[in-house]
């Protein structure tokens, strides 16, 4: 899901944000919240005092000494509202208490003359503060008490007046309204985006179910035919070695049926990886794990640290690094007895980085395990990481020992075109000194 703000009556946040997303974000780049609250109590201070020195309020026809310190204290309760989302409540309660000031002084008479009693006598800014215990859980209640008394005071029940009451009713529940108007809109649009985004979900899972089953019918496809032919070429060659009269022949024949057989290890290989599903090529973390456990298992010292978090790889990533750590300690059984291995494999952001790094051996190999494989470990995966878009890197270190290390990119589509390795030439390092990485990839 997309990190979107919420809002409304139900999280406690300004009505502003209950707007949908790209609005939301349009204004709060154009004006931040505290220029907006400043320039929202100015606009009030203003608009409430025109209105009161026009008479449209409390304002008597001859004012006094009261009179004017009752428009200095509005000023200062208007332009309280700059702390609206700070102290809700407090703000609430200035304008409550101001309005039932000025509803006594103006009843008995101190600011000099009473206005016509037609008008409404509280100011515009409750239109504004009537809304917060919408907006504000943790106030709710004493909100609500305090909006129900400026309501009843605003509209004067003990000398009622069609007028008054209407006004006062709808200055008071106009911003409530407003407020669960935005909150329900938020909701709905919220609503709409989680359901288009699990459409686009669903669609992912069908596009993916689709490459599988693709994947399964090229796989059938090659073990039906490519190793049907690769295997008469590799029995042809073996029937040619025992007929062949001259030793040059027979020795090219052996050469012929060797390559055979690797090719047909490879493609067992390829055949198996494309059977695969997405689910099963991600390593799961106690995969690399049971790697170590099975080093220790057999008298190597083996340590495992993995920094971030395993999620972050894709599965072809993630499979490929088990990959490089499966390849590095079976090099480091067959080439380095005695030494000890670390293993460290780090999820970044964008990045994935697998280093194995071994001790110097502490005697020499044996022979017959050391000179088992086909010796093409190291192109092979060389080319199975260019496949992903990353680099390998393996040698010596000064100690001694050896070191593999990889750099994969993080994220590789599984539907993304792969990319043609360059296939190099790799000398074979000298057994004994690490481990010998040229073994093949099984």
């Amino acid at each position: 899901m997309s990190e979107r703000a919420t809002a409304g009556p139900d999280c406690g946040r300004p009505l502003g944000q209950a707007w949908p997303a790209p609005w939301a974000r349009r204004w709060r780049r154009w004006l931040p919240p505290g220029y907006r609250d400043v320039l929202l109590a100015f606009g009030f201070v203003v608009g409430d005092t025109l209105l009161t020195l026009s008479h449209g309020s409390w304002w008597p026809q001859r004012p006094g000494t009261v009179a004017w310190f009752l428009l200095g204290l509005q000023v200062l309760v208007d332009a309280g509202l700059v702390l609206r989302r700070r102290a809700p409540l407090a703000v609430l309660g200035a304008v409550t208490a101001y309005t039932v000031l000025v509803t006594v002084l103006v009843s008995t008479g101190s600011t000099g003359g009473r206005p016509g009693p037609w008008t409404v006598w509280a100011p515009v800014a409750a239109v504004l503060v009537a809304y917060l215990p919408v907006a504000y859980p943790a106030v709710r209640r004493p909100g609500w008490v305090l909006v129900g008394l400026l309501t009843l005071v605003s509209a004067r029940i003990w000398d009622p007046s069609a007028a008054v009451v209407t006004i006062a009713v709808l200055r008071t529940t106009l911003g409530p309204l407003l407020a669960l108007y935005f909150g329900a809109r938020h909701r709905l649009v919220s609503v709409l985006r989680e359901r288009a985004e699990r459409a686009e979900r669903e669609k992912y899972l069908l596009a993916a179910q689709a490459r599988a089953d693709e994947r399964a019918r090229i796989a059938a496809e090659m073990h039906d035919v490519v190793t049907h032919r690769l295997s008469l070429m590799v029995l042809s060659a073996g029937a040619l070695r025992v007929r062949a009269r001259d030793e040059e022949t027979r020795r090219s024949a052996e050469e012929l049926r060797a390559a055979g057989c690797q090719a047909l290890d490879e493609l067992r290989d390829l055949v198996g990886i494309l059977r695969m599903t997405e689910d099963a090529e991600r390593p799961a973390v106690g995969d690399l794990a049971t790697l170590v456990a099975e080093s220790e298992s057999v008298g190597i010292r083996t340590e495992l640290a993995q920094v971030g978090d395993p999620g972050r790889a894709s599965p072809v990533v993630g499979r490929t690094a088990y990959r490089v750590v499966q390849e590095a300690l079976t090099n480091v059984r067959k080439h380095a007895p005695g030494a000890s291995v670390s293993v460290e494999v780090r999820y970044d952001t964008d990045r994935v980085g697998v280093r194995v790094t071994n001790t110097a051996p502490a005697g020499p190999p044996d022979p017959a395990l050391a000179g088992s494989g086909s010796g093409t470990g190291l192109a092979g995966l060389r080319q199975r990481i260019e496949l992903v878009r990353g680099t390998l890197s393996a040698g010596p270190t000064s100690d001694g020992g050896f070191e593999v290390v990889a750099d994969l990119p993080a994220y590789v589509p599984t539907a993304a075109p792969a990319v043609e390795p360059v296939r190099e030439p790799t000398p074979e390092t000298t057994p004994g000194t690490g481990p010998k990485t040229t073994e093949a990839v099984r």
